[in-house]
């Protein structure tokens, strides 16, 4: 038997016990053959990686070092004893073989693999192989068997309400978070929408990332429930209610591998509302040459296999399809997006159009959900209630009730200019540039880091204006931004 030490190391999203190599009664070799083990009390367990230690002041003989993220999901307290033994392959993985050597699995093949991820008996490079697997073909089926599974394998949300109204866009537009403007609206109007959002995967932030600049985030479901019944809305993150845990795993390996096939989206999007409990989603499909759905027959395509899901799912959908030529508004990053969401709530003049019309446009849409407003009216209520204040009201209201969020991020001191290397109009932004330069800047993990768009296709700049601002919290994230800007700012001219 061992006793537990726990070790401040963060090892996310795996499971991580460390000992030491000497001394606990196994050779090198056997040490090899535990490279899985599962360490276990007779009723709780987990399985993790073993990784060995050769310095003894990190843990003494008879002690199993247990990371973070270990320690928490096996719930022991420090001092317990626990015994390990090596640890099975789940028998899930022969199903992961097949697929890569390109079958179809069934749908309780599918379930038993997203059962085993959420359970933390994956390690990294064994999810990467079943997403690198999904990503060269999924049929129909087995994304319904996806969305499904995911969806099963955490908590279910049930409001209790017939019409539990959600927004959610694809992403890929740096800038565009306009579910912060949609959902004071709709709280205002008087639906439910309890938004539960993920972080950032491939973007330089994502809505729990950006409101979590304003107020807290990190909700339970007691806390959420609370919150709607009072506001008749939420911006929280799904994570900490354990919405679709699958998923939130299955993020953390496509976030570096940079994997976001429409299957998955479709999957990870969907799979989320049904277990938040929504019962209506708009759902915006940005289209434009450097978003990620970048033609109209990969948009038609995309719209039917949502449709589809949604149908099997039992969710009343409304797919839009969008413009997605260049970002909406003008920050891209957390602190630049929650500046300007807040210039749209407070209707300051100087506020970004695009993203105030974009957001009135979808909370329209939402509204003509409620069966009490004449059809068509959606948009008009939108922009009554945003005009009037009392959207900005609402959100007002979702702050306090969440929890202001203590800590007054501030703007990345490091700043660096891109300049015109010529006069004439801005003729094209790269979305996707523009996105990777401000993660290379921090953004999102720094909440000052990010970009400040100084101009939007269509207008007249000289030769050394600045087209925009890099900001970084680091001076390594501003080179890194920097020399990628330098390579190509992401701004075409047209002449």
């Amino acid at each position: 038997m061992l006793t537990i030490k726990r070790l401040a190391i963060d090892t996310y999203p795996e499971n991580t016990a460390f000992m030491l190599r000497e001394s606990n009664g196994y050779s090198a070799e056997q040490f090899q053959a535990l490279r899985k083990i599962r360490v276990s009390d007779g009723r709780a367990e987990i399985l993790a990686t073993l990784a060995l230690v050769d310095e003894p002041a990190l843990l003494k003989r008879g002690e199993i070092g247990l990371g973070e993220q270990a320690f928490r999901r096996l719930a022991l307290p420090e001092g317990a004893s626990v015994a390990i033994e090596q640890a099975m392959p789940p028998p899930s993985l022969e199903f992961v073989r097949r697929k890569i050597d390109g079958d179809t699995l069934q749908d309780d093949e599918v379930s038993a693999i997203i059962r085993d991820i959420a359970a933390h008996r994956y390690s990294p490079m064994e999810i990467g192989a079943f997403l690198v697997a999904c990503a060269g073909f999924m049929s129909t089926q087995e994304t319904l068997a996806v969305t499904r599974a995911m969806a099963d394998v955490g908590n279910r949300l049930d409001w209790r309400a017939p019409l539990v109204v959600d927004k959610h866009c694809i992403g890929g537009i740096p800038g565009n978070r306009t579910s912060m403007i949609v959902v004071p609206i709709v709280a205002a109007h008087g639906l439910i929408m309890p938004k539960t959002s993920s972080r950032a995967i491939t973007s330089p932030s994502g809505t729990a990332d950006t409101m979590e600049v304003l107020a807290s985030v990190d909700l339970s479901e007691e806390a959420m429930r609370a919150i709607v019944a009072k506001e008749k809305a939420v911006l929280a993150w799904g994570g900490k209610v354990n919405l679709s845990p699958a998923d939130d795993v299955l993020i953390s390996v496509e976030r570096p591998l940079r994997i976001d096939t429409f299957d998955q989206m479709v999957a990870s999007i969907l799979s989320k509302k049904l277990a938040a409990g929504s019962t209506h989603l708009v759902l915006d499909i940005p289209l434009g040459p450097t978003a990620k759905v970048r033609t109209q027959d990969d948009a038609v395509r995309l719209r039917k296999l949502f449709e589809h899901v949604a149908d099997k799912i039992g969710l009343v959908i409304d797919i839009v399809v969008t413009d997605g030529s260049q970002p909406i508004g003008r920050g891209v990053g957390p602190v630049l997006e929650a500046r300007d969401v807040m210039a749209v709530l407070r209707n300051d003049a100087d506020a970004p159009q695009d993203l105030r019309e974009h957001a009135l446009f979808l909370a329209g849409r939402v509204l003509d959900f409620d069966p009490a407003l004449r059809g068509g009216r959606g948009y008009a209520r939108a922009l009554d209630l945003l005009a009037s204040g009392k959207a900005l009201a609402a959100m007002e209201r979702l702050i306090e009730a969440q929890g202001r969020q203590p800590v007054k991020f501030a703007l990345g001191e490091h700043v660096h200019e891109v300049l015109a290397t010529q006069e004439g109009r801005v003729g094209a932004i790269d979305c996707h540039r523009i996105a990777r330069i401000a993660r290379l800047a921090g953004a999102p993990m720094d909440k000052g880091a990010g970009i400040d768009l100084l101009h939007k296709v269509g207008a007249q700049v000289r030769k050394g204006q600045a087209l925009y601002r890099i900001h970084a919290q680091s001076r390594t994230g501003l080179g890194f931004a920097r020399d990628l800007a330098a390579e190509d700012s992401g701004y075409e001219m047209a002449g």
